[in-house]
């Protein structure tokens, strides 16, 4: 396999705990036990996916996540240790593609870093097939082969979670899809939590891509129900 997962949290239990599980499933794991600690094993060991907690010594996991999100969308999965709202929803904010209320089982935590490197390796397979797999539409293209999404020929950079909505959603132009659907279909796993997930990852998404991300020209609300990508391919 030899994807390498970087571990990032003060409790040595924990790091000890998911590195056993992750090392398990054939995943090269290395760990740090503080925020300076995961920037320079981010930096150094380009890892590809980050399990971060949110509440370290010297740089929490949002400072990290900011950090890196400046230059790098490799997917993070944040751990939050109170389970409110608001953590979750500032970890998502910040750029995180995932996120695991403290205590939880590392089971868990290897379905979702599961779920996250299977969707880019089918990705990455399936559009090599077809080096002309791209769509436009209004001066929107996305080159699937590259992971790639420009915008009035802009190169726009998107974390793999919001590539992976794009992608459905574009894929599938005027089709309504609800947020419970994108949960189970992004996220690829029984998912546990709630569509504020879907919720907040639309509102980055919109953020980058949309001229008004309140008046939105791609990514269309059907309230009540969910989000449609506007029109077709061009």
């Amino acid at each position: 396999m030899n994807e390498r997962i970087l571990v990032a949290d003060d409790d040595s239990n924990i790091t000890d705990v998911c590195r056993r599980y992750l090392e398990r499933e054939g995943y090269t794991v290395v760990t740090a036990k503080d925020g300076a600690e995961a920037i320079e094993q981010w930096r150094n060991q380009t890892p590809d996916l980050i399990v971060l907690d949110l509440m370290m010594p010297y740089k929490n996991g949002l400072e990290v996540c900011n950090e890196i999100r400046q230059t790098e969308d490799v997917p993070i999965v944040m751990l939050t240790a109170r389970g409110e709202e608001q953590d979750r929803l500032m970890g998502l904010t910040m750029g995180a593609d995932d996120y695991l209320t403290k205590p939880f089982s590392p089971r868990e935590l290897v379905l979702r870093v599961k779920a996250i490197m299977r969707r880019m390796r089918t990705v990455q397979v399936s559009t090599a097939n077809d080096s002309s797999h791209t769509i436009s539409y209004e001066g929107l293209t996305i080159n699937f082969v590259k992971r790639e999404v420009e915008i009035d020929g802009k190169l726009i950079e998107l974390t793999v979670t919001e590539f992976e909505m794009l992608y459905l959603l574009a894929s599938h132009p005027g089709q309504v899809f609800s947020r419970s659907q994108m949960l189970s279909k992004i996220w690829d796993l029984s998912y546990e939590g709630d569509t504020t997930t879907v919720t907040v990852h639309i509102r980055r998404l919109r953020e980058k891509i949309e001229q008004n991300a309140s008046d939105p020209k791609y990514i269309k609300t059907v309230w009540g129900i969910g989000y449609k990508f506007a029109g077709g391919s061009s």
